[in-house]
């Protein structure tokens, strides 16, 4: 399945500039030392599937460059680079190109300068791809976005992020082909009508964006009833922490770009 089967994923070292994130409310400065066990924790399931996992240096210019994924949209054919919505995230992006380009024959670019997208937004599936109007993501990001991946022969779906929340996949992600994780309050919009919905544990909204990489749901811990929910379908789960990223806005997607280059 090419919506969740990658043979690389690229990450990126939390810089000590962390601390300075964004965060829709503050709930406390993010421990670097901690933040880094739990990156680490994170590569390592990743590696455990056999795929190559590139890590990246901190930037410390950039305080939110651990969540990688924001900065392009990654598919077989081709990479997209984004344009992250958030004025301080701009330079993120530019600074991703080259290594995706070290990895693909064909990166393409968000250019417009009234688009903004973000990786966190979408949401690929073996039939389409999900779009997010969020903060972060216009419908000028969206148009363009659509625009590039039909080269590649993809559809581009556009849905709506829920009031109050960061990114679409801040509430939902891909379990397998036909699966789809969310939140009561984002599937209640019907944006995955079609699909098989599994839901999160009433209370444990903030486990809804897991990843499911290769033979492995990865999901950040502490959240038992959704994890048993997904092991009694038969998920083989591994949980990570997350207690750092979280007060940044950020889960288990945000932490890399996953994908199988052509």
């Amino acid at each position: 399945m090419r919506s969740f089967t990658f043979t690389h994923a690229i990450t990126r070292k939390p810089s000590a500039s962390i601390v300075a994130g964004l965060r829709a409310v503050d709930t406390g400065a993010p421990s670097l030392g901690l933040m880094i066990q739990h990156h680490a924790d994170y590569i390592a399931a990743l590696r455990s599937t056999g795929a190559t996992v590139v890590e990246l240096e901190a930037l410390e210019a950039f305080p939110d460059s651990v969540f990688v994924e924001d900065t392009a949209l990654c598919l077989p054919e081709g990479a997209v680079v984004m344009r992250p919505g958030a004025p301080s995230r701009l330079g993120e992006a530019a600074v991703m190109a080259p290594h995706l380009q070290a990895l693909y024959k064909t990166v393409l670019h968000i250019e417009n300068p009234d688009s903004f997208i973000e990786g966190g937004d979408i949401l690929t599936t073996e039939t389409e791809i999900l779009v997010g109007r969020s903060a972060r993501t216009n419908a000028s990001g969206i148009a363009e976005l659509a625009a590039r991946v039909a080269l590649w022969d993809h559809k581009v779906r556009e849905v709506f992020t829920p009031p109050g929340v960061l990114h679409f996949k801040t509430d939902c992600s891909l379990l397998d082909g036909e699966t789809i994780l969310s939140t009561e309050r984002l599937a209640a919009s019907g944006c995955f009508d079609g699909y098989r919905v599994i839901h999160v544990a009433e209370g444990e909204e903030a486990c809804a964006n897991t990843i499911r990489f290769n033979d492995l749901v990865v999901m950040p811990a502490g959240f038992p009833r959704t994890r048993d929910t997904l092991d009694q379908a038969g998920y083989k789960v591994v949980e990570i922490g997350n207690s750092e990223c979280a007060k940044l806005d950020g889960g288990m997607s945000c932490l890399s770009l996953r994908f199988s280059p052509s």
